[in-house]
């Protein structure tokens, strides 16, 4: 016959019971703290003025001007007004809504602007550059980005690039126009009859 050797058990003290507890709900604490904090964060978009009508679709093309900035305030880019006739484009810089014309974050944004709004939007790292910003660039890998953005006006792609096309035709007229060597209107040309 086998002797089964008894441990004697201790009863629970008063408090015990309360304090197993309460270190349960302190390691459930922390491990949603850390669940928390391993989460991607998503992007920030605040309205500074309200813009009107509806916001842009998946191909319209969006004119802005903005300033690119570090957390710290460093300015890494800005907006610079584009060397065209007045009257083709919007004022502002174009950004199709399109995969891979941007950074997610700054497509995210965009999809939720308005014509004539002004916008801060908060870029986390993850939805920016990440641990790869570009080369040269005054970007620090892994670096949260803030976008002071003014929404000019946004068009469909086709009414783009029907503009595109006439200001294409409008600088190639003008470069036949004016002539250049062997041109209409350049040296060795046949004086005109």
């Amino acid at each position: 016959m086998t002797e089964v050797t008894r441990v004697p058990i201790k009863p629970v003290t008063k408090g015990s019971l309360t304090k197993l507890w309460l270190g349960i709900i302190v390691a459930i604490a922390i491990g949603a703290g850390i669940a928390w904090a391993a989460i991607p964060k998503g992007v920030s978009l605040e309205t500074l003025v309200e813009g009107t009508g509806p916001t842009p679709s998946e191909g319209d093309v969006v004119f802005i001007n903005y300033v690119g900035k570090l957390t710290d305030g460093t300015v890494f880019d800005e907006s610079q007004d584009p060397p065209i006739p007045p009257g083709i484009f919007p004022k502002g810089n174009p950004f199709p809504i399109q995969e891979g014309a941007a950074i997610d974050g700054f497509l995210e944004g965009l999809r939720q602007v308005q014509k004539g709004g002004k916008y801060v939007l908060e870029i986390p790292a993850e939805k920016a550059y990440g641990a790869n910003p570009p080369e040269g660039a005054p970007i620090p890998p892994n670096a949260d980005l803030i976008f002071e953005i003014e929404v000019t006006e946004f068009m469909a792609e086709q009414d783009f690039q029907t503009r595109l096309g006439a200001l294409q035709q409008m600088m190639q007229q003008q470069q036949g126009g004016e002539g250049g060597p062997g041109g209409p209107a350049g040296p060795g040309a046949p004086p005109a009859q």
